[in-house]
């Protein structure tokens, strides 16, 4: 794959799930591979194993140490870390504010670090992991659906605005996968996303056919693009499905006697 072979790859939340899958098949491709995660010794573990370099830390601020890391420069950058709460409007501002710094801001301060050397060049790859609930929703977890909202509007923001300028863009939209997060995710998790889980490594083998093919909209679910069509067609009907859902959950969860 020759936009891959021999590219400097940056992978944030490579510490385990979707993040240390990518860095692994970016590595297997043949690219040099910076592995972040906040917890230092999971990134040292998956860049040990793949020949790899761990630049641990919050992923809104590891593009200078990273480009440091890789030489000088970074060709592809994958925003995969993210955060999942619970809740709606009630939920404590804290946790939306952790969403909304995990999920969108750390795309936005990585894109801001990343674009003068990339457009001066004329080539530079932003992977967004958004998740199927920024094109959809997700019943149960307002900050998660909200956020990541926000995070597909930042990506095709992106794209729109620098793709004449050899800036490629992709967002990566699975539903459930088998991951620690989907493990927290509760009885939602277990009525919407487990069903249809997939792993890790089907999510990255998805990611790099996108970006041979150049699609922006990688669907890992190849279901979601007809819920996303449904979405977009006709509103009131797939919004009635999502409320379905809902009520199915409270029903799920007065029988176990959980609340949302």
């Amino acid at each position: 794959m020759g936009t891959v072979r021999g590219a400097r790859v940056v992978v944030t939340g490579a510490g385990g799930g979707i993040g240390a899958a990518l860095a692994r098949r970016f590595a297997a491709e043949g690219a040099r591979v910076v592995v972040n995660d906040l917890d230092a010794a999971k990134a040292a573990s998956v860049a040990g194993e793949i020949g790899g370099i761990s630049v641990p830390g919050d992923a809104s601020g590891v593009v200078p140490a990273a480009r440091e890391a890789l030489g000088g420069s970074i060709d592809i950058f994958c925003a995969n870390a993210g955060v999942g709460h619970d809740g709606g409007p009630e939920t404590d501002d804290a946790l939306w504010q952790q969403s909304w710094d995990v999920n969108v801001m750390a795309h936005v301060r990585a894109a801001r670090e990343l674009l003068p050397e990339w457009l001066e060049r004329g080539s530079g790859r932003f992977v967004a992991t958004v998740s199927a609930a920024g094109i959809l929703t997700m019943i149960g977890s307002a900050p998660y659906a909200v956020s990541k909202h926000a995070a597909l509007a930042f990506a095709e923001w992106l794209s729109g605005t620098y793709r004449h300028r050899g800036i490629g863009v992709h967002a990566v939209c699975p539903q459930g996968v088998r991951t620690d997060m989907l493990t927290a995710s509760g009885t939602a998790g277990e009525l919407v996303l487990a069903p249809t889980a997939i792993e890790p490594e089907q999510v990255a083998d998805a990611v790099l056919a996108g970006i041979e093919e150049e699609r922006f909209l990688i669907l890992p679910h190849p279901e979601v693009a007809r819920h996303y069509t449904s979405r977009a067609g006709d509103t009131d009907r797939w919004l009635g499905g999502i409320n379905k859902l809902q009520r199915k959950l409270e029903a799920l969860e007065a029988a176990s006697g959980t609340s949302g």
